[in-house]
């Protein structure tokens, strides 16, 4: 009995099970077997294999071989936190002494410690499995006697010792990235040969090249794929085009911003005699240009997604693909892949087909210029404009109706001088004119994804959603405890519901407290992904979801091509495997990860280069965040974020207090707290830590 529990748990590690439903698993509800499974329950315990929480056991850490998992060590360097991957349980605790050589993200095995570290155990480091890194980006530095790189990285705290013959042509200054790396003993420094040189560190090409190699980011072609994309002929054959319906007289147009070289979707509309309307969402072929097992889709796949960094985008297909062949440019003919629909005045789709296209764009509108027209109703098409626009207001009203979650998120774009210096930073301003597209490409989503169903709606043929799951309880109860601390309500056991969601959001908008309520609010949401388990879009509050309308920038939506034409063309028959698409969708949503990260560091180190000439200077700022050892601060005219550290708060003696996000004057009784006003004064810019220290204009 004893070995078959034993069995039962190594195989469920993270089950939580009470002894008569543990008895139902194993067979053993008989009286004789009942009192030996209870009995072999509490030697288990005893022994340390099982752990008792009420009535239920669970797995103990103690009872597994080996305690496997991922380092994340905190800013200061101090100390670290292993999450288990084998074992439900809290993250272990790893002091400074235990972390051996492990880096910030290697995968590692870990020993307990007979003590606890609040509600963490604690434990020491005993392997290191994996590097998270095989490279390491940095500055190189030299002293009198020896080379050593700085990492970018601020969670790896040990320099890196170059040998002189290891330099590989590098000089002191330069943004290196090092591999080879070896660290046998915590008492020395670890050791590595310089592998790139990206150029003078702080330089605008240096910095880019070492933020994609910092986070896994292709940025160069090999020439095997750049010979593949100029070999692509620009004229379209006549076979192709007659295989596809014609829609180059039509008046189609695209909207995008004004600095947009890859236009990836155009948009057309037309009245009928009935009163309804048809609409065309067109979107870039890029499969007929890409196909399944060239170089120039591996390497797409490899990549999964375009990184859009501050003045530079790092592409996912090469410029001629992306930026001239399949961009669809005014006034030349482009193949496509459209949603063609009837609707009515009031929303309602009478019917649809998707169908291969070829268009041709008659115009060719940035945002500005479409918001323009719906401000004075003139301009180039200015009937179709208007009349998609109405669509467009219609299609959101019933959207937000359903429970679409209307999240507001502020984005800064920055003016650069010639050698991509920061001149100026605003915050864009959303207009009615990115709603008409964003409508419209949610619509041909939804389609899209809504067609593989089969019509009884029980069976589903291997394809890829994007979904996004129900918001973790413990960040809603968090959530809830938030907004109430700022005087409004918010019942966390109604999330399931996304309109409660919106109903709070709607409740702060225009308030001092908007833009820390919507941040918070979207740290508790789950995050969106790729997915063949369709389980629906709860931020959208869409039970059918995809991407199809990026396929110049997204692998994903090129997939998605794929497997569409694929089902309408050969009846549902494909040979793509429900396997192959899981690590499609895996792999996509980690480097759409890695890309979002990479896309905010560029976003911070020009807001520190803007300001670093600014110390001294004032600024309006909310609080972003508060810590025992501080409080983050937001600006309000750049979004560029800070601390504030309380030790450079003398006025009192503060006291975090975490339950009301706030830190407390022990002395005075003054208050910080999340969400709050304050007016700030930059203390100090520190480009190598990638930190910005700011105190306190009234303290």
């Amino acid at each position: 009995m004893k070995k078959r529990i034993k069995d039962f748990f190594i195989k469920n590690p993270g089950i939580s099970i009470k002894t008569r439903d543990l008895a139902k698993k194993l067979d053993a509800m008989g009286t004789d077997d009942y009192s030996e499974l209870k009995e072999a329950l509490y030697k288990l315990y005893k022994d340390g294999f099982l752990e008792r929480t009420g009535k239920r056991f669970s797995l103990s850490p103690i009872g597994v071989d080996r305690l496997i998992g991922t380092l994340s060590i905190v800013d200061t360097g101090n100390y670290g936190f292993v999450s288990l991957s084998n074992v439900k349980m809290n993250d272990i605790f790893i002091p400074e002494k235990y972390l051996d050589t492990a880096m910030n993200g290697d995968t590692v095995e870990v020993s307990l410690l007979a003590k606890k570290r609040g509600k963490n155990m604690e434990g020491q480091i005993v392997e290191i499995i994996k590097r998270k890194q095989d490279e390491i980006v940095g500055t190189l530095n030299k002293t009198k006697s020896f080379y050593f790189v700085v990492p970018d990285d601020k969670n790896i705290h040990r320099d890196i010792y170059i040998a002189k013959a290891n330099l590989n042509g590098a000089k002191s200054g330069d943004k290196v990235s090092v591999h080879e790396i070896e660290w046998k003993s915590k008492l020395l420094n670890p050791e590595g040969h310089i592998k790139e040189i990206f150029g003078k560190s702080g330089s605008y090409d240096a910095e880019i090249a070492a933020i994609a190699r910092e986070f896994g980011l292709s940025y160069k072609f090999s020439p095997e794929v750049l010979k593949y994309a100029s070999d692509i002929p620009e004229k379209i054959p006549h076979e192709e085009i007659v295989r596809r319906k014609d829609l180059r007289e039509e008046i189609t147009f695209t909207i995008d911003p004004v600095d947009a070289k890859d236009f990836d979707d155009a948009v057309s509309i037309e009245s009928l005699t009935n009163g309804n309307f048809r609409i065309g969402i067109h979107i870039a072929d890029v499969s007929y240009y890409v196909p399944e097992g060239s170089p120039i889709y591996e390497e797409a796949k490899n990549r999964a997604t375009s990184v859009y960094l501050v003045g530079k985008v790092i592409p996912m297909l090469p410029e001629e693909i992306s930026n001239k062949i399949c961009s669809l440019v005014p006034n030349e003919d482009r193949l496509t892949y459209s949603v063609i629909l009837e609707m009515t005045s009031r929303g309602k789709i009478i019917s649809y087909e998707i169908v291969k296209t070829i268009i041709n764009s008659k115009r060719r509108f940035t945002y500005d210029e479409v918001q323009q027209i719906i401000d004075t109703g003139e301009g180039d098409f200015a009937d179709k404009i208007l009349l998609i626009n109405n669509i467009s207001r219609t299609l959101r009203k019933k959207r937000m109706s359903k429970g679409s979650i209307d999240f507001y998120t502020p984005e800064v774009e920055f003016t650069l001088d010639d050698n991509g210096a920061p001149i100026s930073i605003t915050i864009k301003k959303v207009k009615e004119s990115h709603n008409l597209v964003e409508e419209l490409m949610l619509l041909a989503n939804k389609i899209v994804s809504a067609h593989i169903k089969t019509k009884d709606k029980k069976e589903q043929v291997p394809f890829i959603f994007r979904i996004h799951d129900l918001p973790d309880k413990e960040k809603i109860t968090e959530f809830a405890r938030f907004v109430k601390s700022l005087g409004y309500s918010f019942d966390p056991t109604a999330a399931k519901n996304s309109r409660q969601f919106q109903k709070i959001l709607d409740e702060v908008k225009g308030t001092d407290e908007e833009s820390v309520v919507n941040e918070i609010a979207i740290r508790s949401m789950a995050k969106a992904v790729y997915s063949t388990h369709n389980i629906g879009h709860y931020g959208l509050g869409f039970s059918d979801y995809t991407h199809f309308t990026s396929p110049i920038r997204r692998f994903p939506d090129l997939t998605v091509h794929n497997l569409i034409f694929g089902y309408i063309e050969d009846g549902a028959k494909i040979n793509t495997s429900v396997e192959k698409l899981n690590e499609i969708c895996d792999h996509s949503s980690a480097k759409e990860r890695s890309a979002m990260v990479a896309e905010r560091l560029s976003i911070k180190l020009k807001q520190m280069e803007f300001l670093k000439s600014k110390i001294g200077y004032e600024f309006n700022a909310i609080i972003s965040g508060i810590t025992h050892f501080g409080i983050f601060v937001e600006i309000n005219e750049n979004l560029a974020e800070g601390l504030i550290r309380l030790r450079d708060m003398e006025s009192d003696y503060y006291i975090y207090d975490e339950k009301q996000y706030s830190i407390i004057g022990r002395r005075t009784g003054k208050k910080y707290r999340l969400g709050d006003r304050v007016t700030v004064q930059l203390a100090r810019v520190d480009a190598e830590k990638r930190e910005m220290d700011f105190v306190l204009s009234d303290n």
